[in-house]
């Protein structure tokens, strides 16, 4: 039932990445939009979400928040929608959809924010330097159709929106191996069901 399944969300948010998985995952859920700095902060969801961020799911009386994390729990949850490789074949799965969660997010964040890890200290920054993060993440997309092997998973739901978001938002340069990938996963029917329902993103 959709009540057994809450998704809170902003579309201006990184609740469309999770909106994007729950659309492929195919089940049933109920939508509780909110917004910043209002619903957001209300009691009732920082009983939720003690970070007032979105988005969050709550699957009966599990609650998941990152989502990075909610994409796994989902793939783990709905094995039928075959979103995770087998348990022995997840090496990929794992590393790439926790690359772009960890150092991708944190490149990106800081280079936004006009930070630029001193020559000479790059193994003090988790992900070294954004020039090779970016570089990293372009090998990864070139070696074959989908980041953890031959079948698409949530691992290029995750791993996929940060490289589109990325080029759309001008934070990470359009190579031909990015558009090629990205352009591959918004085929997707499900893809294009979540923008359907959140909206384009802004320009």
């Amino acid at each position: 039932m959709a009540e057994d399944l809450v998704f809170y969300t902003n579309p201006m948010s990184r609740g469309r990445i999770v909106r994007w998985m729950l659309e492929e995952v195919g089940q049933p859920y109920r939508t509780e939009v909110l917004e910043y700095g209002t619903t957001m902060k209300a009691p009732a969801y920082l009983a939720v979400n003690p970070m007032g961020k979105v988005p969050a799911i709550k699957h009966g009386e599990t609650v998941v928040t990152e989502a990075a994390a909610i994409c796994a729990y989902l793939a783990d949850a709905f094995p039928q929608a075959g979103l995770a490789p087998p348990p022995a074949e997840r090496g990929d799965y794992y590393r790439w959809m926790f690359y772009a969660a960890g150092p991708v997010e944190s490149a990106v964040l800081s280079k936004s924010l006009g930070f630029v890890v001193p020559e000479g200290r790059e193994s003090t920054a988790g992900y070294g330097s954004f020039e090779a993060v970016v570089n990293t993440l372009e090998q990864a997309v070139g070696r074959r159709d989908y980041i953890a092997g031959d079948r698409f998973s949530a691992a290029d739901v995750y791993f996929g929106s940060q490289i589109g978001w990325g080029m759309q938002f001008g934070s990470i340069e359009r190579r031909p191996a990015f558009e090629t990938y990205w352009a591959r996963l918004v085929a997707r029917p499900a893809y294009a069901r979540a923008t359907e329902l959140d909206g384009p993103l802004p320009s």
